[in-house]
């Protein structure tokens, strides 16, 4: 099927120049075109249209999720917030009492994959000892690159030390760009986030939880309810 994907602003990569009322026309889990809506729509009239707020890029990266999702504990919402709080657990000590289970972590995966992709994240780099762990960030349809990949054009600032982990890829970054995974064009990988944000210079402010919608593989796999 065909879904045309239309936000207030486009902007299709690193270094590109933002494209008000730009589209992304989606093809299975690939992109089969990117430009001005109304041209995409006058070429394939019977896809179908979905129209989002705000600025739409290419997906983000994450750096060090196994950080994230295999030495961090998500509390299980409503059922162990009110003993535990809402807040990630860290630390050896805090995760020791917690008497940590295959199970339970692959159970705190699940929810950590669920905050990445309401973070319009759609690819992540680590390396995953915890075999419920990694079978959770594989079936949350996130790719995994090793831990020295890097984002294409992306580039860390200069003089700033490494970047701790965090589930906002933007934290940390000078330009919004440097958190985006790869580029929207013809033939590449269906995988792009919309924010509710006027322009990419206010995602920094805004953050990653400002995602409305995020797409991979063609498939809408988080939209803000």
């Amino acid at each position: 099927m065909l879904t045309l994907h239309t936000a207030e602003l486009l902007v299709a990569g690193p270094g590109s120049t933002p494209l008000p009322g730009g589209a992304v026309l989606v093809e299975g889990d690939r992109i089969a075109g990117v430009g001005p809506y109304e041209e995409l729509a006058a070429a394939r009239p019977h896809a179908r249209v979905r129209r989002w707020p705000g600025v739409l890029t290419p997906g983000l990266l994450v750096r060090g999720a196994d950080e994230l999702l295999e030495r961090t504990y998500y509390p299980d919402d409503p059922y162990e917030i009110a003993e535990l709080g809402a807040d990630p657990i860290r630390g050896r000590a805090a995760l020791a009492e917690l008497t940590m289970t295959e199970s339970r972590w692959g159970n705190s995966a699940r929810r950590g994959t669920q905050k990445l992709l309401a973070r319009g994240v759609v690819a992540v780099t680590g390396r995953f000892t915890v075999p419920s762990v990694r079978t959770a960030v594989v079936r949350s349809g996130l790719t995994v690159l090793p831990p020295a990949a890097r984002p294409s054009g992306a580039r860390p600032s200069q003089g700033r030390p490494e970047r701790e982990a965090s589930l906002d890829p933007f934290a940390g970054w000078d330009a919004a760009e440097q958190a985006f995974h790869g580029a929207l064009e013809p033939g590449a990988p269906a995988r792009f986030a919309v924010f509710a944000a006027a322009d990419p210079e206010e995602l920094l402010t805004l953050g990653a939880t400002s995602c409305v919608a995020t797409v991979i593989g063609g498939r809408l796999l988080h939209r803000r309810r």
